[in-house]
């Protein structure tokens, strides 16, 4: 129960369930039998008239939230919700009898409950059922919003995910069309050949990224944890098992900063090609772009708060160095400060879906070096309304190089930089077996979606965002 709630108004609902229970209804029936959900009575009847309706009577049983009670005396209209859509509900004393019309009584905004009844249209030609029976199947024992069709308190949104789905169909299909752009996401990639697996989320070392992990414990192992920064190295030791093209949809975790575009757990596709190339990655990876915005929209013409982001249009391709041409002067621009100019500069200005190439080695521990040009890295990022979405890039595949690469990373976090990469001995002995050439790639899901979407926020696509500990009504506010 919350503090915040007025205890009379929830004392009465109690009082209400206890005379629910005195009319015989169980408090928690174990299930409800319907015969149809409210989306497939609108789809199916909508396009009904009065008159098709009362020469061919459609009976049906449904089941939903109550979120609106209109009418006294000895009848009253109400409207359930499945979320989604809502349906009118028309219940008449002498229809329902007077035992099931002192439940309708007892009923309040927020219960569960389900209807028996047959479809009709009212005077104002609304598409109705006709209750005949109405069965109780959950108090709602907290209110509702007062304007439950419009929870506007962000705080409360996130926090209480539940409460702002039951008010906001919006919100609700954020996360529907989440789910589409996974499952098309993963038919994209098993239509082509990909296998989908899953490596450990805790690992021995923190691999695979520059990132700063969380720690944990296993104490019948007596060892230490790091939740998972990135699946990279464990994918790629499948590369060396003899799968050829792997991919992972899951979690990573990563103990940084929170912001509108960085949430300490996310979701990240990973996938790798064997004897593919960066370039080839490139290509692959326009393609399922392209292909996962039309599938979970429909069309490839993308609102973004002030921009239109066109898809299907090809996506530019520019070195990080070029990028910054009419930004910076020639003379500005050194070895090692490439990507801060790049950061600075010009990240915000990509808006159209843009590949930048030819990345610092430096930076890229984990890429193939250039043939052209030993100090870059054969590594893109796919930018798109100033956010990165992608990363991918040729990998490295030889032991010894990548030894190497190691050690100037611990050389690194030596001097302090805690998300620079650990030695990896096993990745190492993997390579050493021989792994075939190959190219890889991570999509951030949740700003993928964001995109997709037009949310501003990471926080409005992911449904449980991690927030501070909730302030209790006592503590002082020192915001």
């Amino acid at each position: 129960m919350q503090e915040n709630q007025k205890p009379d108004l929830i004392g009465q609902r109690y009082a209400k369930l206890e005379q629910i229970k005195q009319l015989g209804h169980a408090a928690y029936p174990h299930s409800y039998n319907f015969s149809h959900t409210l989306p497939q009575i609108l789809d199916a009847y909508q396009g009904w008239s009065k008159e098709q309706l009362d020469a061919e009577r459609i009976d049906v049983r449904i089941c939903g939230r109550l979120v609106a009670m209109r009418g006294q005396g000895k009848a009253g209209f109400s409207n359930i919700s499945s979320g989604s859509h809502r349906l009118q509900i028309y219940t008449r004393l002498d229809e329902v009898g007077e035992a099931n019309f002192s439940l309708y009584q007892l009923l309040d905004i927020g219960d569960l409950i389900g209807v028996t009844g047959y479809l009709f249209r009212t005077k104002t030609n609304e598409l109705s059922v006709h209750a005949q029976k109405i069965d109780f199947l959950a108090k709602s024992f907290l209110p509702l919003p007062e304007k439950w069709h419009g929870l506007s308190d962000v705080e409360i949104r996130y926090r209480q995910r539940y409460l702002d789905l039951i008010s906001n169909h919006e919100s609700r299909q954020v996360f529907v069309t989440r789910s589409k752009i996974i499952k098309g996401i993963r038919d994209f990639l098993d239509a082509r050949g990909y296998i989908e697996v899953e490596t450990p989320m805790m690992q021995p070392l923190a691999g695979g990224a520059t990132a700063r992990p969380f720690k944990t414990h296993h104490n019948a192992l007596g060892m230490d944890l790091f939740l998972r920064i990135a699946p990279e190295l464990y994918l790629k030791r499948l590369l060396v098992g003899g799968f050829e093209k792997v991919y992972e949809l899951n979690r990573n975790f990563r103990n940084e900063g929170i912001s509108s575009r960085h949430n300490p757990e996310f979701t990240m596709l990973e996938f790798y090609w064997a004897y593919a190339d960066v370039n080839e990655m490139m290509d692959f990876c326009e393609e399922l772009i392209r292909a996962v915005v039309f599938r979970a929209l429909g069309h490839t013409h993308v609102k973004f708060g002030d921009f239109d982001i066109d898809f299907a249009q090809p996506f530019r391709r520019v070195s990080m160095k070029g990028s910054l041409s009419g930004s910076v002067t020639d003379q500005e621009i050194t070895n090692d400060n490439v990507l801060e100019l790049f950061e600075s500069r010009v990240e915000h200005q990509l808006i159209q879906p843009t590949f930048i190439t030819e990345f610092p080695k430096a930076i890229s521990p984990l890429s193939k070096a250039s043939p052209s040009d030993p100090s870059v890295a054969e590594r893109f990022e796919l930018y798109i309304s100033g956010m990165e979405i992608a990363n991918g890039f040729s990998e490295l595949n030889d032991p010894s190089e990548q030894y190497e690469r190691f050690r100037e990373q611990m050389k690194q976090r030596e001097r302090g930089d805690e998300e620079a990469m650990v030695m990896d001995e096993d990745y190492i002995r993997a390579l050493s077996y021989g792994m075939p050439p190959a190219a890889g790639i991570g999509i951030g899901i949740d700003r993928l979606v964001m995109l997709l979407t037009n949310k501003q926020s990471i926080r409005d696509v992911i449904l449980f965002p991690h927030l501070r500990p909730e302030r209790k009504s006592s503590e002082p506010d020192t915001n």
